[in-house]
């Protein structure tokens, strides 16, 4: 089924409605598949980069940023809903490359991710 299907946790659903709404394209970090279009096809499966070693997660990390690289430009912001297990290899790069990166939710728990999401998309929602 398609990737923006496959995934459907509260967390993921609210920040797939953020990225709608808020950017000109957004795509979705997968422990298993590296970076995907929210319409990729793919089949469920059971792995996350927060039980994966460092140098399995810097693999991963090198494989997403490469794919990344070829579809946006250095003038494009990109903004992380992922978690910090996700992000942690790619942000930096993306900095060094000169990208202007933004992590809204940096350091908060689930249950205020889960706020600044539900404000974010009733402020998005506001503006349409």
């Amino acid at each position: 089924m398609p990737a923006q299907v496959l995934y459907n946790s509260p967390l993921f659903n609210k920040s797939a409605t953020v990225a709608r709404l808020m950017g000109d394209r957004w795509y979705i970090l997968s422990a298993k598949h590296g970076l995907l279009s929210p319409s990729q096809v793919i089949e469920p499966y059971d792995e996350t980069l927060n039980e994966m070693p460092k140098s399995e997660r810097l693999r991963w990390a090198e494989g997403v940023l490469a794919h990344l690289l070829t579809l946006t430009k250095c003038q494009d912001t990109v903004v992380f809903l992922a978690g910090k297990r996700y992000r942690e290899f790619i942000a930096p790069e993306l900095k060094r490359e000169g990208y202007s990166v933004d992590i809204p939710m940096e350091g908060m728990p689930i249950g205020k991710q889960l706020s600044w999401l539900n404000r974010a998309i009733t402020r998005a929602e506001a503006e349409v």
